[in-house]
Parts: C-alpha cells; structure tokens; sequence
C-alpha cells in the first residue's frame, strides 16, 4: 500500500515537517513545507479548515519574518474560511487574535482592538 504523493496524509506530513522547522527557527524551510502542504489540500478540499490551518501556519511565519503585510493577508484569508465553515470556534479566536497582534506590531492600534 503506496500513498499518493498528492494524499491529505502526505499534506499532513509536510505540515508536521514545517512544524519542525519553525520550531527549529528554520523559517524557510519552514514556508517551503507549509507551501508544499497548502498546494496539496488545495487540489482536495479547498476552503476547508486544513487549508484554513495552512494559511494561519504561513501567516506565522511571515510574522516571524517581519512581513506584516503578508502575514496579514494569510491570517485574513485563514479567519474567511474559519468564519464560513466553523464560526464562533477557537480557531476564529486564534485569527482574530494572529490579526490583533499584527496589527500591534504595525503600531496601528486602533486595528488591533
């Protein structure tokens, strides 16, 4: 029994690997597996809650990197699909909160409440 190389499982594993990598402060590498995750879960479910965990992971790490703006357009696009799929859960919690702290470390407070 082969996995598919395109598999919601391999999806995960790539996932869990960036995981390691950010961990690790390997944020490239990082960013290469999460990508690597989101095209695979993309082709299978898009707007499902594993690509929303996908776009939070990636905005992460382009908040680590210092690229606000990036990291804002994937935190938004993560909290639209927890919005539509899951609304009033923590993982919209979590969005908001990815968003409020980006917003603090652009100094444009009034967005960040």
């Amino acid at each position: 029994n082969k996995l598919s190389p395109n598999s919601l499982s391999v999806a995960t594993s790539y996932n869990n690997i960036g995981l390691i990598y950010d961990s690790k402060g390997e944020l490239n590498k990082a960013l290469d597996y999460y990508n690597m995750s989101l095209e695979i879960r993309n082709k299978l479910s898009p707007n499902s809650l594993s690509v929303a965990t996908s776009y939070n992971n990636i905005g992460l790490i382009y908040d680590s990197k210092g690229e606000l703006n990036k990291a804002l357009e994937y935190h938004n696009m993560s909290l639209e699909i927890r919005n539509k799929l899951s609304p009033n859960s923590l993982s919209v919690a979590t969005s908001y909160n990815n968003i409020g702290l980006i917003y603090d470390s652009k100094g444009e407070l009034n967005k960040a409440l």
